[in-house]
């Protein structure tokens, strides 16, 4: 494999590890009432409870695209990418 494949694929790994970990630590901290700030954030994009609609008549489009981003999600990207550098230098 080449070594640029593998360097990407690795740095992909680290950031969708680093999105779903935030995303459970901010699920967990919702309800705490000291850790709740982490579980902050703001929603971006075409709502899916009323998308975009397109009609051809002969067929229907529906376009919705939401991005919900916590705070929690934005430390543990970060943590992630740190950690990428650290591991995967050799590669």
């Amino acid at each position: 494999m080449a070594k640029g494949f593998k360097k990407t694929t690795a740095f992909i790994f680290f950031i969708l590890a680093g999105i779903v970990l935030g995303g459970f630590i901010s699920h967990i901290c919702a309800s705490q009432q000291y850790l709740g700030w982490l579980a902050w954030g703001q929603q971006i994009g075409l709502s899916t409870n009323s998308p975009a609609v397109i009609d051809l008549v002969i067929i229907k489009f529906a376009i919705g695209f939401e991005l919900n981003v916590t705070v929690a999600q934005i430390f543990t990207v970060i943590l992630s990418i740190l950690l990428f550098n650290k591991t995967c230098k050799s590669l």
